[in-house]
């Protein structure tokens, strides 16, 4: 652990001083007092590393979201995660071992929410060539490149047409999230979605260096992330994101055996 080997560092001084002083039998004031002064030096040591090395292991991402940084909120042009209206995503893959067919497209629809202006993508998913559900995400991006994940209303066919899982930023207490970073880095842990009870995904930055192919094409520099929620403790799931592309590829590693994968890229108006 690091603050093992930190502390271990530090006594180096005390170690020393006791095993040279004490067997020569050096009981004096003098041995006592160098000790002494020995010992004060090391914990003032131990003190001023100590905030250094319990901070190091946290590398959460601190952004904060104002509506006064969104300036031009509707271009969203982060490299992992572009989104230019008329583009059409189309992925393919399985669900609970079921064929899956998933379209995003990137619409021309607006939605002002907590303030700013968002993009609306609408997603909709087929299992077994049927219509399974269908989603309106909506999505900005602020000034320095960071892009917020604003909500979702989710219908869900497969479930009496249930609407679970929907939430808004500023509706019962729910915040805007980020999905993608302007400058991801490794170790970064941060919140995609803010509705407590409702929807809670977390990301965490795993590589910068992943080298993917999908059914679309190769890609190398290739971002993953691991993520998870806290209200599905057991599901963990791995996404890739390629530049100038965006999401390339979902899989999930526990839990269950999800899998969707980028075929084909259409450009429209």
């Amino acid at each position: 652990m690091l603050g093992q080997v930190v502390y271990e560092e530090l006594l180096v001084p005390i170690t020393l001083l006791t095993t040279v002083i004490c067997p020569l039998g050096m009981e004096t004031q003098t041995s006592r007092a160098v000790l002494l002064i020995a010992i004060t030096a090391t914990l003032l040591m131990l003190m001023l590393a100590l905030p250094t090395f319990l901070a190091l292991p946290a590398q959460g991402a601190t952004i904060t979201f104002s509506k006064s940084n969104f300036h031009n909120p509707l271009n969203i042009d982060n490299k992992y995660f572009p989104l230019k209206p008329g583009t059409t995503f189309i992925y393919k893959g399985t669900q609970e071992g079921d064929p899956t067919r998933d379209t995003i497209a990137v619409t021309n629809n607006v939605k002002v929410i907590a303030g700013v202006t968002t993009r609306v993508t609408h997603d909709t998913l087929y299992v077994k060539g049927v219509l399974s559900e269908f989603t309106d995400d909506w999505y900005a991006q602020d000034d320095s490149g960071n892009v917020w994940y604003m909500g979702e209303f989710t219908t869900d066919l497969s479930n009496s047409g249930s609407h679970e899982g929907s939430w808004q930023a500023g509706v019962k207490g729910a915040k805007a999230g980020i999905i993608m970073e302007a400058q991801p880095k490794i170790g970064d842990t941060y919140q995609q979605e803010f509705a407590k009870g409702v929807a809670e995904d977390k990301a965490t930055v795993l590589s910068l260096k992943e080298k993917v192919c999908v059914p679309y094409g190769c890609f190398s520099n290739v971002l993953k992330t691991k993520d998870f929620s806290p209200l599905e403790p057991s599901i963990v799931e791995n996404k890739f994101y390629a530049q100038n592309t965006g999401d390339i590829r979902e899989v999930s590693v526990q839990g269950e055996s999800d899998e969707s994968n980028l075929a084909q890229i259409k450009v429209g108006k």
